[in-house]
């Protein structure tokens, strides 16, 4: 039976992950990403997860030891956050090379220094083109359902690349929310058992993570490029299944559209600050202002034409961005400009957020203003 509790971020990521049924939990602990791999403990401890944690002494060693679970045939999981997810750089790129569909829950927090342990998005923006998908959540049902179906997106055969499902630090991870829990029979149904075609067998003897010269290195890379260009469409269709399934969906499973019939300015956001931009939207078409919201939930793959039709009839939209790529603005807004090159719409940025600042009403308001005044972006501080 399915059944609703109040439960943190979290919990609702431990809670998606034992019903996801991993064989290996390669974990070490980060704020604030402590209380995935502490609640896992527990359910393994309980007797409540069939499943062998491995306690490493870095970051380093926990996403090591995931390509070694993967490796070896198996479903897994981890999680991380900043200085642990930069700690992983090193062999993010070569599970993604290994085309193992692997599933990490990122609990977004800045990257020192100074050191900050609060919410922002450098630490899973700085790591964007190691070739992992890349899901953002606004809630913690999303949070919850987001591993559910990162796991059948992962594993889809025309796809086999890792996903990071990214939910913001202490805003998400530490506070409380309703939260549905699914049936497990209706989740294993979703969610067939695991069985790879590559992994490691005598049997079968295949080649792993060999040498790739000069001469065919650049075709690994086009094949990782047009799987991550094939999961537009096979999350589009994921999150439709999911909602006949479960009866929830994520505007396209990419990107939505908010209150943009008639608006000629919008602002596009990623992850728990879409909750206070939603209020502000209200309060600002209350007053007849012509606005909108866009959601964007998966920043790799980017979907571009989706991005194009919903912002063919605005005059202007603003990014907030939670990352500042120094030196030249925010990486999101970079991306979206490139994305929109030729189309009408006015890109303006702004950075916001960073190491934990509020991003308020007022904030987001003054956002709305800029754009719609025609004016360049700013820092929101």
């Amino acid at each position: 039976m399915s059944e609703t509790k109040v439960i943190s971020g979290s919990i609702a990521i431990a809670e998606a992950a034992k019903q996801c049924k991993p064989k290996v939990l390669p974990m070490f602990p980060i704020t604030p990403s402590t209380l995935i791999p502490e609640k896992l403990s527990e359910m393994v401890a309980n007797g409540e997860l069939d499943s062998k944690i491995i306690y490493v002494e870095s970051e380093h060693s926990a996403i090591s030891a995931l390509y070694g679970v993967y490796g070896t045939g198996v479903r897994g999981f981890t999680a991380t956050a900043s200085q642990g997810l930069a700690l992983m750089h090193e062999i993010l790129p070569i599970i993604s090379g290994a085309r193992f569909p692997a599933v990490m829950a990122v609990a977004n927090r800045t990257i020192s220094g100074p050191l900050n342990i609060w919410n922002d998005h450098s630490d899973t923006m700085s790591e964007r083109d190691q070739g992992w998908i890349q899901l953002y959540c606004e809630d913690n049902q999303e949070a919850y359902d987001t591993i559910l179906m990162a796991y059948k997106i992962a594993e889809n055969l025309e796809i086999q690349l890792p996903v990071m499902v990214c939910i913001d630090g202490f805003y998400l991870t530490h506070s409380y929310e309703p939260v549905k829990i699914e049936d497990q029979k209706k989740v294993d149904e979703f969610l067939p058992e695991y069985k790879p075609e590559h992994y490691l067998d005598t049997k079968h003897p295949k080649t792993f993570g060999p040498i790739a010269f000069p001469n065919v290195f650049m075709e690994f890379r086009k094949q990782q490029e047009d799987a991550m260009q094939d999961a537009v469409q096979i999350i589009q269709k994921i999150n439709d299944e999911f909602e006949k399934k479960f009866g929830r969906r994520y505007g396209d499973g990419l990107i939505e559209g908010i209150e943009l019939k008639d608006a000629e300015y919008a602002l596009l956001c990623t992850g728990s600050v879409l909750g206070t931009a939603r209020e502000t939207l209200k309060d600002l078409r209350a007053k007849g202002k012509k606005v909108g919201l866009i959601k964007l939930k998966a920043v790799r793959p980017l979907p571009v034409e989706e991005l194009k039709k919903l912002t063919s009839k605005l005059k202007g939209l603003g990014v907030i961005d939670k990352h500042a790529s120094l030196g030249f603005g925010g990486a999101l807004t970079n991306d979206i400009k490139a994305a929109l090159a030729g189309e009408k719409v006015k890109v303006t940025g702004f950075i916001a957020g960073l190491g934990g600042r509020d991003i308020n009403k007022a904030r987001i308001q003054q956002a709305y203003e800029t754009i719609i005044k025609g004016e360049e972006g700013c820092w929101l501080r």
